[in-house]
């Protein structure tokens, strides 16, 4: 009898090893991680994403609104509770690789043929001096069951070690999205600054055209100019007085914008409006394109990501192996509540191991495992495709400040020229050597170039600001 057993178990032994001589073989693709040596030839390693928010941001009303944004904004607390939710897979993943143990209580009643074994048992057998079994059977049971699941193959170490990688991942994508709301709230607030800058410029425009109109009007009484000049003049009074409106809505939607990203309602957003001529942008130093790898949590995020996703094929490729199990439990079983205690009659106690390999179900592990690559392969593609952005952005950040720079003292001149040129052109006209149009036009043109002067100088700050993210800059 016993032979027959063990050739039994020698064979289902030989037939799962046959199985699992079948297991694919691991296919895990690295991401290229190089990255060029420099940014346009400079090797100085001096990096300012290192700079923390509070030095980079020197206005104390633009720091208060950051402030606000990170306890109040919608947006980051939902990512917040995403984080939490991958924290808690993380735990729940490092709990199923230990063991299982539960304590259960149980009772259960049954009556059964006399005519059967357990009923001629029951009806013959006395359990105790002046004991029978009571008719029906009643049953009672307390004690501690636990199960676990053996990790030879570190199926469930894998997809621990997978979770708790997402969950930093997490940890990283919450910085990033703190450094992109920094930036938003930054270029929103110092494009504020800018209209606000722009339409004092169109309110000193409109009294200098309203004297140049008084001018005009006293003229044709004097008949040296004709009706239409009043006219052009006052066209272009009103023109501008129209243009004051404008200017005034995209001051209350940039307000409301910032105060949606603060997360209330909308109300005004305190600043200094003179402030805007004073400021500057900070010199930022790029550093080299591997401290990209280290700053910008993006790039980390997806890294963590990448090697979640190995982890994640190596686990799935372990499903083809047996899995072993292992059973437990102690406790006391009797028919009688006042019999349960009575150790060692009442004692109860089993132990049991499995070993289990995967047969007909092969091939929805195949499509798992396979899956899997795939993913791995995604997530190598987006490691890639995150630092070549990443990359990208910086370059053109240098080359959007650098050009930048010398826009901004061209037009700076520009505003000089025409600015003086009003006085000459008044001069001029009210001296009869100059024509009115122009007047009209060297006044226009002024105006034009201070208001694209403002523009200028507030894409020179956002171009800092966007500098200052993509090094990786805002979340520390």
């Amino acid at each position: 009898m016993q032979r027959p057993i063990h050739s039994l178990f020698a064979s289902g032994l030989f037939l799962m090893l046959a199985i699992t001589s079948c297991v694919p073989a691991l296919k895990v693709r690295e991401a290229r991680k190089g990255t060029p040596g420099t940014y346009a030839g400079s090797a100085d390693t001096t990096n300012s994403a290192s700079l923390p928010r509070a030095l980079f941001i020197a206005d104390p009303d633009l720091r208060a609104l950051i402030d606000t944004a990170l306890a109040n904004n919608q947006e980051l607390s939902i990512l917040l509770q995403e984080v939490e939710v991958l924290r808690n897979e993380a735990r729940a993943r490092k709990a199923e690789y230990l063991p299982f143990v539960g304590l259960g209580l149980g009772a259960d009643v049954e009556k059964v043929g006399e005519f059967t074994r357990n009923g001629a048992v029951e009806h013959n057998l006395d359990v105790k001096e002046g004991t029978h079994f009571p008719e029906p059977l009643s049953n009672y049971g307390a004690g501690l069951r636990a199960s676990w699941e053996l990790d030879v193959w570190k199926r469930l170490r894998n997809a621990r070690k997978a979770a708790t990688l997402r969950y930093l991942g997490g940890m990283e994508g919450r910085n990033f999205m703190v450094t992109n709301l920094v930036a938003e709230i930054a270029n929103s607030y110092y494009e504020l600054l800018a209209l606000d800058n722009q339409l004092e410029i169109l309110q000193a425009n409109i009294a200098i055209q309203q004297d140049a109109l008084e001018v005009v009007k006293l003229q044709k009484q004097a008949a040296k100019v004709t009706e239409l000049a009043v006219r052009r003049f006052e066209a272009e009074v009103l023109k501008n007085r129209s243009a004051l409106f404008d200017v005034q809505q995209r001051i209350t939607q940039t307000e409301n914008r910032i105060n949606f990203l603060v997360g209330r309602y909308p109300q005004p957003v305190q600043r200094r409006r003179d402030a805007f001529a004073g400021i500057s942008p900070v010199a930022l130093q790029s550093g080299l394109p591997a401290q990209l790898l280290t700053n910008r949590p993006d790039i980390r995020q997806a890294e963590l990501e990448l090697e979640a996703a190995k982890l994640d094929v190596k686990a799935a490729r372990a499903s083809f192996y047996p899995s072993v199990g292992i059973r437990a439990g102690v406790g006391f079983n009797a028919f009688d509540p006042m019999l349960l205690l009575e150790s060692p009659a009442s004692l109860m106690y089993g132990l049991a191991g499995d070993l289990v390999t995967p047969l007909v179900n092969r091939n929805a592990i195949k499509a798992q495992y396979a899956s899997a690559t795939a993913r791995q392969l995604q997530a190598v593609h987006a490691y890639e495709r995150t630092l070549l952005n990443a990359y990208v952005e910086v370059a053109n950040e240098l080359s959007n400040i650098n050009n930048l720079e010398a826009s901004y003292d061209l037009r700076r001149q520009q505003v000089d020229v025409l600015s003086s040129s009003i006085t000459i052109s008044n001069n001029l006209f009210r001296s009869a050597r100059a024509d009115y149009m122009e007047v009209l036009l060297t006044q226009r043109e002024a105006l034009e170039s201070k208001v694209e002067l403002v523009e200028t100088r507030k894409r020179q700050m956002n171009a800092m600001v966007d500098m200052y993210r993509a090094l990786g800059g805002g979340w520390r």
